[in-house]
């Protein structure tokens, strides 16, 4: 089978141990992003599966129907909006959808959390420099002992990072649905009393949605400048659950007086795309919240699992079952 690894910006793909599952298929593996449509329609045009690392690539109506030879997009990790799951199921491409784990992305926002109270990166990098305790403008970091930590959505991410903010010895608060909210006082955490409270309280606050129509754009402005000037917000998780233009208005505003990003609206993010990058008060990383080696070998394992049942005439975890 013709197969195609998208988005390999790291060159690891070849090297997990997994990927032995695909001898006798001729595989080729991309690192880099085409510039145009044209040319990733003639890198995929006689392909019959290709293997995407999470939303790397759009897929498309206008792309599947230049696809005349795809039969399987296998999917690592869950499906979210990078897949048009109806042109798939009409033109006859089954999906099928991998796993993912809560550990990496959780541990990552706790690193950005410690990386941005105590001002890490800035130090480190002046100490290169030859500066000795220097962290530009920004002033003393802080502590977390005895803050409120605040988490909208308390799902398998939101979770872990509440016990780690609880062994921190944070005051945790949550926001999210009604029935995330009962968990978390089940589970002797604190539910907001009210959305805008929740900004007002928390002196750093991570963000753990999904993303959908329901949530693209569910943080506003408002929201953001209910938060003290020396509060840190933490997305891990999607740029689109912040209107456009929300974060960086309110951060010139003051309020939050620092952020720490691992997600962006237009990926991969660079100078010229997002004006987020090159702030003194935005701590930036390059969605890295699930790029290690654990992650991707349990995402890979599964989605070439997936790949070779499919082969097999055996296809499994497939989301879209009338494409086939």
């Amino acid at each position: 089978m013709n197969i195609a690894i998208l988005d390999d910006y790291q060159q690891v793909v070849q090297h997990l141990p997994c990927f032995n599952l695909l001898k006798g298929h001729k595989v080729q593996i991309f690192s880099d992003t085409p510039d145009t449509r044209e040319q990733l329609i003639a890198r995929l045009q006689n392909q019959e599966a290709l293997v995407l690392i999470r939303e790397r690539t759009l897929i498309d109506r206008a792309l599947l129907e230049q696809l005349p030879n795809l039969r399987l997009i296998s999917q690592t990790g869950r499906i979210s909006g990078h897949i048009d799951v109806e042109a798939c199921t009409e033109l006859g491409v089954a999906i099928a959808e991998g796993q993912g784990s809560p550990v990496a992305p959780a541990e990552l926002c706790w690193a950005l959390v410690m990386a941005a109270s105590r001002h890490i990166v800035p130090y480190a990098m002046h100490l290169q420099a030859g500066m000795w305790q220097n962290n530009g403008t920004l002033g003393l970091g802080r502590s977390v002992q005895g803050l409120t930590f605040g988490i909208w959505g308390y799902g398998k991410i939101g979770q872990r990072v509440a016990r780690y903010a609880q062994a921190f010895g944070m005051q945790v608060v949550i926001w999210g649905s009604e029935q995330s909210r009962n968990q978390a006082v089940q589970d002797g955490f604190t539910a907001a009393p009210s959305r805008s409270a929740f900004f007002e309280q928390s002196d750093i606050l991570s963000l753990h949605l999904r993303l959908n129509e329901a949530t693209r754009g569910l943080i506003t402005q408002e929201d953001l400048l209910l938060m003290k000037k020396d509060a840190l917000l933490v997305n891990v998780s999607r740029a689109e659950l912040i209107a456009p233009g929300a974060l960086i208005a309110s951060l010139d505003q003051g309020h939050p007086g620092f952020a720490a990003l691992d997600v962006f609206e237009s990926e991969p993010a660079n100078l010229d795309n997002d004006p987020l990058l090159n702030r003194h008060n935005v701590l930036c990383t390059p969605h890295i919240g699930y790029v290690e080696h654990n992650s991707y070998e349990l995402y890979f394992r599964t989605a070439f699992e997936n790949l070779l049942s499919f082969t097999q005439g055996q296809p499994q975890n497939i989301a879209n079952p009338l494409a086939l």
